[in-house]
């Protein structure tokens, strides 16, 4: 007899969204942790086919780089948080969201913000994905 399968709790429950930011995009930076710009290197818990060029989505947990920032940001190699996305999204109540731009949020391994404060709007599905995000969120979509 084989092992009984034990799904997992929770995982069923997050939306489907767009996957609009590859690896090694170079995205913005919008908080006030000290970087500009971040180029993602990985995107936490894809599970995806040999040699597919992972993705990530709004509300998706990034590794990025930070290229251009302070003396003391440039170079590291840190986690964020996708707040926008310009791929558009469809919404469980039919509406597509789309925004001008690729934007993430500098966070530590558990998510929460390195910034005070977050420049622009910030995606609804990652506001309620990450609370301590949408607490220092300005503005949510």
């Amino acid at each position: 007899m084989g092992k009984k399968r034990v799904r997992k709790k929770g995982a069923h429950l997050l939306p489907k969204i767009s996957r609009g930011i590859p690896t090694n995009a170079k995205i913005i930076c919008s908080d006030n942790s000290g970087g500009k710009f971040l180029k993602v290197i990985a995107v936490v818990g894809y599970k995806g086919r040999l040699n597919r060029i992972p993705s990530a989505g709004v509300g998706s947990m990034v590794v990025v780089s930070v290229v251009k920032g302070t003396p003391e940001m440039r170079r590291q190699i840190v986690r964020a948080i996708v707040v926008r996305q310009r791929k558009p999204y469809r919404r469980a109540d039919g509406r597509w969201i789309q925004f001008e731009d690729n934007a993430a949020v500098i966070t530590n391994p558990l998510g929460d913000p390195k910034g005070s404060e977050i420049r622009g709007a910030v995606a609804k599905e990652a506001a309620e994905r990450w609370p301590r995000l949408a607490s220092v969120a300005s503005m949510v979509v």
